[in-house]
């Protein structure tokens, strides 16, 4: 398994022709402040800043498709930015180039209840998503943690919490309008459950990581507000008994809607961060929908597959508040974890292995990291095999900075072994792209290079991000 390759921005100014072209078409919309520029060329990851060039406020599809328009003819690239979440470097401008900041596409275009659907612009948050629909009893599932655009969600086939119940957005998004690299404007599918008609276009563009075309709409499953909601947390005297205890509980049948691990060193970040007070030991976080008699019998359920597993310490939260009290303490372990080194920035992992592999992976990820000189706590959605290590680093020390490198392939290599993936949720970006050819050998690379090609052939959409050309 090869290293990922050192990476490092490269300048080239944007022709003069092209950015008085830019300044005739968006006016007040572009901005070349460095500031502005900076903010759009940095993400939550380890990599430095590498700014792009320019940056362009769209405010319509239209306003998307003239800048690729105009991009394609002055062979500039283009970057989606929607509010800047990534922790693969995927927003970040390697090759120099215009930021499109997607952000102002905020509007939530229809609402349809009786479909369970609902069509909105690319840079709506999914919290602002579940504000302006939950009048309609209707609500969308996928949380990743960051209140991320739709359009990044899309992007970077976003999962999160809810996945086990609710899957990704691969099976939620059921149709998209995007621009293409030559500025055109198609639409993936229509509003019918189902289709046979041609390529499925929708599930090529999302996970493509903008690299395609970027997208500026998507039209969404919806689901109904659960009758009734129950939470709970319970503490576990070894990583291991927790990870039992969520195998035992999927292979069980019980439906739960979310199933999240944090390890020790996460609940006693989480402890420092919100005063929660919660024993340090490793802790499962659990949320039940359903009526309430099938909360009851699945909650009871659980219980009983804890307690067999050393589970205790249960902490019920049925009301609003207390739900949210735990989940925005669970949101915020990403940033609770930076704060036990400060000023430090994390190398997150996000590997997914097969659920009978699950305790083993973490089993060994721990001793790894156990033996390591650098803190690296262990959260994760085990509920569908998916979990993060995040390696906190000082990103100007390269020592550690070669020890998190180190540490990321163990982890990489080791759940590949286990028949799983290098990324779960988080995307390929700038940072998994030398591990596809180990996941998928080197002819399925190349027909995904083969694809790039087809649909990008002046390679200007999102440069350097996924595949090496």
């Amino acid at each position: 398994m090869n290293a990922p390759t050192p990476l490092r921005q490269i300048a080239r100014p944007l022709p003069e022709a092209f950015v008085t072209a830019l300044r005739t078409r968006f006016g007040e919309q572009l901005s070349t402040a460095a500031a502005v520029r900076e903010h759009h060329g940095r993400d939550e990851s380890a990599y430095p800043p590498m700014p792009p060039d320019a940056v362009v406020f769209a405010r319509s599809t239209d306003d998307v498709a003239a800048l690729v328009e105009l991009a394609a003819l002055h062979r500039v690239p283009v970057i989606p930015y929607g509010v800047g979440s990534s922790l693969e470097g995927h927003l970040l401008a390697i090759e120099g180039g215009v930021s499109v900041d997607l952000s102002q596409l905020n509007q939530v275009l229809a609402v349809n209840s009786e479909d369970l659907t609902v069509t909105v612009q690319a840079g709506v948050t999914r919290k602002q998503l579940n504000d302006e629909i939950k009048h309609t009893g209707l609500f969308f599932p996928i949380d990743p943690g960051a209140d991320a655009t739709i359009g990044g969600m899309a992007a970077t086939r976003a999962s999160g919490t809810n996945a086990v119940r609710y899957g990704t957005m691969r099976e939620n998004v059921l149709g998209l309008t995007v621009v293409t690299a030559e500025g055109k404007v198609i639409r993936t599918s229509r509003r019918a459950k189902k289709s046979s008609a041609g390529y499925d276009l929708t599930r090529v563009f999302v996970g493509a990581e903008g690299t395609l075309g970027i997208i500026t709409e998507a039209t969404l499953r919806l689901y109904p507000q659960p009758e009734a909601i129950a939470a709970a947390i319970c503490s576990f005297p070894s990583v291991q008994a927790a990870v039992a205890t969520t195998i035992a509980t999927i292979q069980m049948g019980v439906p739960i809607a979310r199933c999240e691990l944090l390890d020790a060193l996460t609940v006693k970040a989480v402890n420092l961060r919100d005063k929660l007070g919660l024993p340090e030991s490793p802790l499962l976080l659990f949320e039940f929908h359903g009526t309430p008699a099938s909360v009851e019998e699945q909650t009871a359920t659980v219980q009983d597959l804890a307690r067999d597993h050393g589970g205790h310490d249960f902490e019920w939260a049925t009301t609003p508040e207390d739900r949210t009290r735990l989940w925005s303490a669970r949101h915020n372990a990403y940033f609770a974890c930076l704060q036990l080194k400060p000023g430090s920035r994390s190398c997150t992992t996000d590997v997914c292995v097969p659920i009978s592999r699950l305790a083993e992976c973490i089993d060994e990820t721990i001793k790894d990291t156990e033996a390591s000189s650098l803190p690296s706590p262990i959260l994760g959605h085990v509920g569908d095999g998916n979990f993060h290590c995040a390696i906190l680093v000082d990103p100007s020390n390269a020592a550690e900075m070669e020890e998190a490198e180190r540490l990321n392939r163990r982890i990489v290599e080791r759940a590949l072994r286990m028949d799983g993936t290098c990324t779960g949720e988080h995307g390929v970006g700038m940072h998994k792209m030398d591990f596809l050819v180990d996941e998928h050998g080197a002819d399925a690379v190349e027909l995904m290079a083969r694809i790039k090609r087809a649909f990008d052939p002046l390679n200007i959409l999102n440069p350097g991000k996924v595949l090496r050309l």
